[in-house]
């Protein structure tokens, strides 16, 4: 019999009955117990019910809405469970307690969500849990991958002003290939031809663009154009790209731990992977010295994709110039901007339009050569009234069209 206090109601009594019995049988809903929690929440909300037939205790009008709100915070995210869940959340964000951020559609929104303090530590180790990363003074920063593939970013005080600030970027299912983003309007279906076709060539392509302007979602779908017989290698600091083929190994980077040991960094994900005869590398995104590692890499003949961020596609392949220096001294701009010149074939330019909608703004190709310095570039598609036109120029490496049974200018012309 359970004794009830005027302020308690029915989803508190179940709430503390599940807990309990989750304590009781060892259950880990981080770890591949969530299914089984929620069935018991089911059988507590039930037994609850016919409990109340007989017994004074608080009434459970809805008692689906009551099982979802206690499963939301024994097993999901609390108060952050429903944007988790709703297709159109694209990402959410803690400033503070009471500063809960979502984007819909591109753009930010300031919800109504009040956090306590405490709340928001305990939700990030919740969602920290089964990732095995770690958050503290010594290490006040964090990436991690949620269970449904969401992005996780953490920074804590003194690194931060007051607050933790907490980033999940959704993996939102919604593009999974080119013609999907073509029907979308990310690109016109010209655009997504030729890519498709460049890819299945074994061009070298680099998306770049500002954050959320969809890069990685534009590398996976690149992917999905990879033919099904080849070997795919994926090197990232998280898991973020999603690739439906049958031979794909994807590996992730990992923090130090507690005595400072065990980092594995990009550049060593890059250097194994080619240990492991891959026919395609993909490295989700370069920010810094491993940029030289996969030019070494694409430049060895094996076929790769990566993103950046850059302003332009012009200004992407001058970071991929300026990147591969933090190397060491060792590297010289002289051998770099000819390696970049004869390893990139296209830049894929994206950015994010006054509607919040990512749009491919321009095709840029990269012949291989260099002009006092200056590597040379010629447009392919760019985008002219709001349209993403073709130019009329023809992208390098017919040759490579041509061995792959595609005629590149049939591509460009459909």
């Amino acid at each position: 019999m359970v004794s009830v206090s005027g302020a308690e109601t029915a989803e508190r009594i179940i709430e503390r009955e599940v807990r309990e019995l989750v304590r009781r049988r060892g259950l880990d809903p981080g770890n591949g117990g969530a299914a089984t929690v929620r069935s018991l929440i089911d059988e507590v909300v039930a037994d609850y019910g016919e409990r109340g037939l007989t017994a004074s205790m608080p009434p459970l009008d809805e008692p689906e809405q009551v099982a979802k709100a206690v499963a939301d915070r024994v097993v999901g995210f609390g108060p952050l469970q429903p944007y988790l869940e709703d297709p159109e959340v694209e990402e959410l964000w803690v400033n503070g307690p009471d500063k809960v951020f979502v984007a819909r559609a591109g753009r930010p929104i300031l919800t109504s969500t009040v956090l306590g303090e405490q709340q928001v530590h305990d939700l990030v180790e919740l969602m920290l849990q089964a990732s095995g990363r770690r958050l503290d003074l010594s290490s006040p920063f964090v990436d991690a991958t949620l269970a449904d593939g969401s992005r996780l970013h953490v920074v804590i005080p003194d690194i931060t002003r007051r607050h933790w600030a907490v980033n999940v970027r959704k993996f939102v299912v919604r593009e999974s290939s080119l013609d999907e983003l073509a029907r979308l309007g990310m690109m016109t279906p010209q655009c997504s031809t030729f890519l498709g076709a460049s890819v299945v060539a074994g061009l070298n392509i680099v998306a770049a663009g500002a954050t959320q302007a969809g890069k990685t979602t534009l590398l996976s779908s690149l992917a999905t154009a990879i033919p099904a017989r080849e070997r795919i290698i994926t090197c990232e600091e998280v898991f973020e790209l999603r690739i439906d083929l049958p031979d794909v190994v994807a590996m992730q980077t990992r923090q130090p731990n507690l005595e400072g040991e065990g980092e594995i960094r990009l550049r060593r994900l890059i250097k194994e992977a080619l240990r492991m005869r891959p026919n395609r590398l993909i490295v989700g995104e370069v920010r810094q010295e491993e940029c030289l590692d996969l030019l070494i890499a694409l430049n060895s003949g094996i076929p790769g994709m990566t993103s950046l961020h850059a302003n332009s596609a012009r200004e992407a392949l001058v970071k991929l110039t300026t990147l591969p220096l933090l190397a060491g001294e060792n590297v010289s701009q002289r051998f770099i901007v000819p390696t970049v010149a004869a390893t990139i074939d296209l830049v894929v330019f994206l950015r994010v339009d006054g509607n919040g909608r990512r749009r491919v703004e321009e095709v840029l190709a990269v012949p291989g050569r260099v002009d006092e310095g200056q590597i040379e570039a010629t447009p392919i598609f760019q985008r002219l009234e709001d349209r993403l036109v073709w130019t009329g120029h023809y992208p390098p490496h017919e040759d490579r069209y041509l061995a792959a049974g595609l005629d590149v200018g049939a591509a460009l012309c459909g």
